[in-house]
């Protein structure tokens, strides 16, 4: 029995000190409001974990971290738990440009020192918890054990705690250009071959891969949305679905020989962010993944401005027109091919008269910048080819004079914006970059769209690899010494990189309205590209179509998945301080009441307030224009014709307003009449309610401004 009695207190104290270790071992913070609390620790097996709770409910199970190394034992165990740091950051900083006026970054932080006794080095996982999320990074110190290193895989997990819906688009290291699929996360494998579609450059990597932003919505209510912030100097990440535990884990873009990131310490890796509520407004409005970016790297931000633009692009996308000047070269080799000796093809879009006519009508209506593609030589062989040296970005087509177009363009009050299209050809466009940008400010430029069609070269790297990842924010950096802003197309997706680099004014990196002329998009899409794509940065989505039926078009041809106030409403819905007008001058001629709002509609604001929301139905956002009381209202449907109801007591009160109401008429029908609408004016005041119709893929768009004494005279709004 004494026996028996020792081994028990043995056992018992063992017990003890294994508790205590534990304890000792594990680390937990909350968001400054209470409502979410992360958990950490390090297991047994010495494997760092976490997890996270909203209102006492868990949205991610305990969840591992790590990365695996190449020719290394790796960061994934062994580890034992060194120090833990708190603290606390508040502060209120103001964007360049952006949907409000300020931005509070409040967030408690927890960062935790691992060492890894057995290759006698450390890391430092840092979290920070927002009241609307999570975002948590790798740090690598500099030290003699970790110095130079590859990483084979990143393997962050996000265990999901059900079968949750998400909207998705597949996995793919090329391509963001796909549309959505709305299913539970059981259900992504066999609803994958059916997501996938065709693209100039694709390459994906699982049946269960899925891109971020990830959003997602649980049976309980609560919405959850994964993605990642502050990109650079390595992979665009992935999520890669252990569909049978319903566990995500983050999975790199590699380079041409299979690696996904080459490291030199000290380095850090981007932030892997978590944001979570139970109401979808809040997913809207997180600027999360503006805080987690560092702050503005330039002291002069004074050249860089919102702009609303028209273009020469349209008309190319739709195949009334074309971006290259002959059809009868087999090849174009720059400096050898003899334009002057060539037939042009009389579908050229960028001549001297057609831009000239754009800059007249952007002169007329207020618009900043006309957007003129095609406008160099080389088109005839742009692309398919893997051609290396196919643009010099300074050489124009016979019919398009540079200094000509500029000078009317300045003596109209307008700029026009240049476009390089460098064909993938990565090192080409390097190669010329500063000539082209010195081009653009000699000759009254400030703006440019560039694009990455195709597989890139160097041969065998991705768009979102570490090495193209470099040169994207390369591009950007080197536009601002040159007071350039930067739209760019095919680029990787953003991650809030605009707050520190605001000269990245817009990009695509995503299914934009170009597809609507390529066969279309589903009616949800825009109700969910501000959940999705968005999370990180504005979008060059370029609505504002009202020919939606492509009547300029003959044969049989595509169609605008919208109605015309749809069309209206994406001004508001989907933000960008870089907003086209993209049907033809002609178009909008048609409909120039309906015109009316684009012209008045502002593109920088002071405030805004998301009205409703559920990803994949409906939104409805009131925004502020810059430096005044001016307000603007859009919503939008997918599918499914709704009516959106809403006071506007965002409004101050005691004043007057005359709101003009753009509405989808009663009659209208995205596929069988999308140009009926309706429009209404009236005083309103922060008291009035609102509710209008919204036909199936339809919309509204509403201004609001400020009443004269002499306005003061009109109805009340009904």
């Amino acid at each position: 029995m004494n026996h028996m009695k020792t081994l028990t207190i043995k056992m018992a104290f063992f017990l003890l000190a294994l508790l205590i270790s534990t304890a000792a071992m594990a680390e937990s913070i909350t968001s400054p409001n209470g409502l979410l609390r992360l958990n950490f620790s390090v297991n047994a097996q010495g494997e760092p974990v976490y997890e996270l709770s909203y209102k006492d409910k868990e949205v991610i199970k305990p969840s591992k971290l790590g990365l695996e190394l190449k020719n290394d034992p790796g960061l994934m165990k062994g580890f034992t738990l060194t120090d833990a740091k708190t603290s606390t950051f508040d502060e209120t900083w103001e964007p360049v440009w952006g949907e409000v006026k300020s931005i509070r970054n409040h967030y408690n932080e927890l960062a935790v020192t691992l060492d890894q006794k057995a290759q006698d080095r450390n890391i430092v996982i840092r979290f920070r918890l927002y009241d609307d999320g999570l975002g948590f990074r790798y740090e690598f110190p500099l030290q003699k054990n970790l110095n130079y290193f590859v990483i084979k895989e990143e393997h962050s997990q996000f265990a999901m705690t059900g079968d949750h819906t998400a909207f998705w688009i597949p996995g793919d290291y090329d391509t963001q250009e796909y549309d959505y699929t709305e299913s539970k996360l059981s259900e992504i494998r066999g609803l994958m071959n059916g997501a996938i579609t065709g693209n100039a450059s694709q390459t994906s990597f699982s049946p269960t891969g899925v891109q971020t932003s990830l959003q997602m919505k649980t049976a309980d209510g609560l919405y959850i949305n994964l993605h990642e912030a502050a990109l650079v100097d390595y992979s665009c990440m992935n999520l890669n679905l252990d569909d049978k535990n319903l566990v995500f884990e983050s999975w790199l873009t590699p380079d041409a020989v299979g690696d996904k990131g080459y490291m030199q310490t000290p380095c850090k890796s981007p932030w892997r962010t978590v944001i979570v509520s139970d109401d979808a407004r809040d997913i809207l409005a997180s600027k999360l993944t503006l805080n987690l970016n560092d702050p503005c790297a330039y002291e002069d931000v004074s050249w860089i401005k919102p702009v609303k633009y028209v273009g020469v692009w349209w008309e190319m996308i739709t195949g009334k027109s074309s971006w290259a000047y002959t059809d009868d070269v087999l090849s174009v080799k720059l400096g050898e091919t003899d334009y002057s000796k060539t037939k042009p093809n009389g579908k050229h879009g960028a001549n001297n008269e057609n831009v000239k006519r754009y800059i007249d009508f952007a002169a007329e209506h207020g618009f900043d910048q006309v957007l003129v593609e095609g406008w160099n030589e080389g088109w005839e062989d742009w692309f398919g080819h893997s051609k290396d040296y196919v643009f010099d970005f300074v050489t124009a087509y016979p019919d398009f004079d540079v200094k000509m177009l500029n000078e009317y363009a300045k003596s109209k009050g307008v700029k026009l914006m240049m476009h390089h299209e460098t064909s993938a050809s990565v090192r080409n466009y390097e190669r010329h970059m500063d000539k082209a940008y010195q081009f653009m400010v000699d000759n009254g430029y400030n703006a440019v769209k560039s694009g990455y069609v195709g597989n890139i070269i160097p041969r065998g790297e991705h768009h979102y690899g570490q090495w193209m990842n470099n040169h994207y924010l390369y591009a950007v950096k080197k536009a601002a010494d040159y007071k350039i802003c930067v739209n760019a197309h095919e680029a990787v997706r953003p991650t809030g990189l605009c707050r520190t680099y605001p000269n990245l004014i817009g990009n695509e990196s995503a299914r934009g309205t170009e597809y609507e002329a390529f066969g279309g998009s589903k009616p949800f899409h825009t109700t969910l590209l501000p959940f999705t794509r968005q999370i990180g940065g504005p979008m060059d989505y370029t609505p504002g179509i009202f020919d939606t039926q492509l009547s300029f078009l003959t044969g049989e041809h595509s169609f605008v998945h919208t109605t015309l106030a749809k069309q209206l409403a994406l001004y508001l819905t989907m933000y960008s301080p870089l907003q086209m007008a993209a049907d033809l001058p002609e178009s909008y001629e048609r409909y120039m009441d309906a015109f009316q709002f684009i012209k008045d509609v502002a593109v920088d604001w002071d405030d805004s307030k998301y009205l409703e929301a559920e990803p994949g139905d409906y939104i409805t956002v009131a925004r502020k224009a810059k430096g005044t009381n001016n307000w603007f209202v859009g919503g939008i449907t997918d599918e499914n014709a709704r009516t959106s109801t809403f006071t506007l007591d965002f409004l101050e009160p005691g004043k007057q307003y005359v709101a003009t109401l753009y509405a989808d008429g009663k009659d209208a029908d995205y596929e069988s009449n999308p140009t009926s609408y309706q429009i209404k004016k009236g005083l309103v005041t922060n008291k009035t309610k609102i509710s209008t119709k919204l036909a199936r893929s339809g919309g509204f768009a509403m201004s609001i401004i400020e009443a004269t004494p002499a306005d003061k005279k009109m109805k009340k709004f009904k």
